[in-house]
């Protein structure tokens, strides 16, 4: 297929995309300790018990769920090079990266509870060790592309995409625990939506390394769609990859997704939030997502962590082919022009 332009490339994809069988392999990662809040670990049971697998198989998935990884309890977890719990971050990640490989090797569309945010550096790692070069969509209120010597925090789930990128790997400190995860994205395969609270570091990194990005003041002047369009065309420039999706429910206005560590208010609504996943859907291309950070232990009572749980699956069901106007059965060809 030729590189697509615009408006009428992406029409052309919205329109000749075939709604065919999804492989779906869920993995539970019940870990909270790239961050301070504890709470983040019980993500992903309670996304499960929202109805996940049921629903994604009501609408014509296959799914196989893989459990939760069962993560070392790790003690005397001193700082290193200003990291906050590297050996239970490092050792975590390395579990995860195995798992996510062995769903890759099944055959399926990956999907990764989370937990925090520091679980990308696993996720996205075993996901490249099988399928090679990746595309990575990062939708979040935060870049996390901090390196240990920027970080304000020392905490990992600010810092996982620099752990990733080729071009930062000289300035990653040697970290005991780290030492298995080997660069697996080039800088030009990287796009974020959603930002509107980056440290002075990450934006010297994003501007240096010329990384695309739609702040939300992109997506208040663009609009989601023209952004998606913008997206499209530029991942599609670059070959045409398997997309891994690393969505953290923060990205999300905290009038949506209030149960989450970090919440940022002006971000992403329900709508524009759900844009995003169906028209990765409609690439065809997905073939990992992360959804992370929900955390019930933030939300002020029931009525926020339902809507912070909701939310997510219904981002996860959008990323299989739920479409607002119904859905498809899974045989239903979408007419071509």
């Amino acid at each position: 297929m030729p590189v697509l332009k615009g408006l009428e490339g992406l029409r052309l994809v919205l329109r000749t995309f075939t709604r065919g069988h999804h492989s779906v392999g869920i993995v539970g990662a019940p870990f909270w300790k790239g961050q301070p809040r504890a709470g983040v670990e019980l993500g992903p049971d309670l996304i499960r018990n929202a109805g996940l697998v049921d629903k994604l198989k009501g609408q014509g998935c296959t799914v196989k769920d893989y459990g939760n990884v069962t993560f070392e309890e790790v003690t005397n977890d001193e700082p290193i090079n200003g990291v906050r719990r590297p050996r239970a971050v490092g050792r975590a990640n390395e579990k995860l990266s195995n798992v996510v490989a062995r769903v890759k090797r099944d055959g399926h569309t990956c999907v990764m509870l989370g937990g925090d945010h520091s679980l990308a550096i696993g996720s996205i790692h075993g996901h490249a060790s099988c399928r090679g070069e990746l595309s990575v969509l990062w939708v979040d209120a935060h870049a996390d592309i901090n390196t240990p010597l920027t970080s304000p925090t020392g905490n990992v789930h600010g810092q996982p995409m620099s752990y990733l990128i080729h071009e930062l790997h000289s300035k990653i400190p040697a970290i005991a625990d780290f030492s298995w995860i080997t660069p697996c994205v080039w800088a030009k395969d990287l796009v974020y939506i959603g930002l509107r609270d980056v440290d002075p570091g990450e934006h010297f990194i994003l501007k240096n390394l010329n990384i695309k990005m739609f702040s939300m003041t992109d997506v208040d002047r663009l609009g989601i769609a023209k952004v998606m369009e913008q997206t499209c065309d530029y991942l599609f420039s670059k070959g045409k990859k398997p997309i891994h999706l690393s969505y953290d429910i923060d990205a999300l206005d905290p009038s949506v997704s209030p149960a989450t560590g970090t919440p940022v208010r002006g971000g992403l609504t329900y709508r524009e939030g759900i844009y995003i996943t169906e028209v990765i859907n409609q690439t065809g291309l997905l073939s990992a997502v992360d959804m992370v950070e929900v955390n019930p232990k933030r939300g002020s009572c029931d009525a926020e962590i339902d809507s912070t749980v909701t939310a997510a699956v219904d981002l996860l069901q959008s990323c299989f082919g739920r479409v607002r106007e119904g859905t498809h059965p899974p045989d239903y060809q979408v007419p071509k022009p």
